[in-house]
């Protein structure tokens, strides 16, 4: 046999072993993060107190305006929630997009989220990413191929930035917003600032109704991760597609930018695919 097809047999060999490595090491992060979600909903109540009119005294009037739009008064109060998501993503302004599967779940009496996402960055080769908020702290971890670790962050900034996204992502749950950890304050007609002080950290973002009781946008100062040094910038997620699910209208599509001092740089896009209440189970 020739040198060249020595190699190239040996090559062929190689990719099949990181293949069937990366395939095991994928299942093996997925356990992980199931066992993470069990523990996240272990403490869960499967319902809650229904939602009333009285609930909203003290709110301002355009978030009193998205609660009746939404349908939440006179449901039960979302304790848990699971959802899909169909996304794309870009690691730098000039970078192609790259498609997104994910699962995430959601508590909401102790306030935290697990995001479990796919990322695939070539045939054959996927990132898998896990975005974790839970008892007031953050955690974003980053695999390539489910082997490498490429990112694993936690601290102050993490922790700030889970919680806004938390923040941001209770539109799919807009009960949540009545615990005793959000604080809420009129800016106009159209704009209120949520504040959330949650295990001795504290962050806001306004939320922007328009006149039907739609939110069309959530904005926050938030920290992010630039060319490797956390810094604080404006961090908007306009939504718009409202659709029903078990009786409650949310936002389904939304994308996610920095405002920066060099312009906008839009990284990430999603759609919501489907979302259950009340389910404290993984998927």
């Amino acid at each position: 046999m020739s040198l060249t097809k020595r190699i190239v047999i040996g090559l062929l060999v190689l990719s099949g072993v990181v293949v069937t490595g990366s395939f095991l090491a994928q299942s093996l992060f997925k356990r992980n993060v199931k066992a993470e979600v069990e523990e996240l909903f272990s403490a869960v109540e499967k319902k809650g107190e229904r939602v009333s009119e009285e609930d909203l005294e003290g709110l301002p009037e355009s978030v009193k305006r998205w609660f009746k739009y939404s349908g939440m008064i006179g449901k039960d109060r979302v304790m848990s929630v699971r959802l899909k998501q169909q996304a794309e993503m870009r690691l730098g302004p000039d970078s192609r997009w790259l498609p997104v599967e994910a699962e995430q779940y959601f508590t909401s009496e102790d306030p935290g989220f697990i995001w479990d996402a796919t990322i695939k960055a070539a045939p054959f080769v996927h990132i898998s990413g896990r975005d974790k908020y839970q008892n007031g702290q953050g955690s974003m971890l980053i695999k390539p191929l489910s082997i490498f670790t490429l990112a694993d962050s936690q601290g102050e900034e993490i922790d700030q930035g889970t919680l806004l996204r938390y923040l941001a992502e209770t539109m799919w749950f807009p009960s949540a917003l009545l615990n005793d950890y959000i604080e809420w304050e009129a800016i106009d007609d159209n704009n209120a600032r949520a504040v959330m002080t949650y295990d001795g950290v504290s962050a806001s973002g306004i939320f922007t109704i328009n006149d039907l009781g739609e939110v069309v946008r959530f904005e926050a100062e938030r920290y992010g991760d630039f060319d490797g040094e956390f810094r604080m910038e404006t961090w908007s997620i306009p939504v718009s597609a409202y659709k029903s699910f078990e009786g409650l209208k949310v936002p389904t599509k939304g994308e996610i930018t920095w405002k920066l001092d060099e312009g906008d740089y839009n990284w990430f896009n999603f759609e919501v695919m489907d979302i259950e209440y009340n389910k404290p189970y993984v998927y």
